[in-house]
């Protein structure tokens, strides 16, 4: 199952990543602001995003111990939303020990 999750999340963040550079290449998020804000879906999906990092920021403020990460994730859950995600649940899994599972991912704090 680990395993199968570490494939999972390092294709997702590939993924991710390389739709987010494509497009800032073709489009400007900041010279598109005006125009996107004004589409009722983009507003919904803002705030979709926000709800998302919302609740991801609770695990990861109960899985930390120390201020600076949990500080540093929040910055980088903002900024790069689903690309930080992947790389703090891909950095949690490589960081479990042999014969634990995804009971230790969610719940083990530290």
């Amino acid at each position: 199952m680990i395993t199968a999750l570490k494939v999972i999340f390092s294709v997702l963040l590939v993924w991710v990543t390389y739709i987010v550079i494509s497009t800032s290449l073709e489009s400007s998020l900041f010279k598109e602001w005006d125009f996107l804000g004004s589409i009722p879906w983009m507003r919904a999906t803002l705030w979709d995003f926000y709800a998302n990092i919302f609740i991801i920021t609770l695990w990861m403020f109960y899985k930390e111990k120390n201020i600076i990460p949990k500080i540093s994730w929040l910055i980088l859950f903002v900024c790069l939303g689903s690309i930080a995600t992947c790389a703090y649940v891909l950095i949690k899994l490589f960081r479990l020990k042999p014969g634990e599972g995804v009971e230790q991912l969610i719940g083990k704090k530290g």
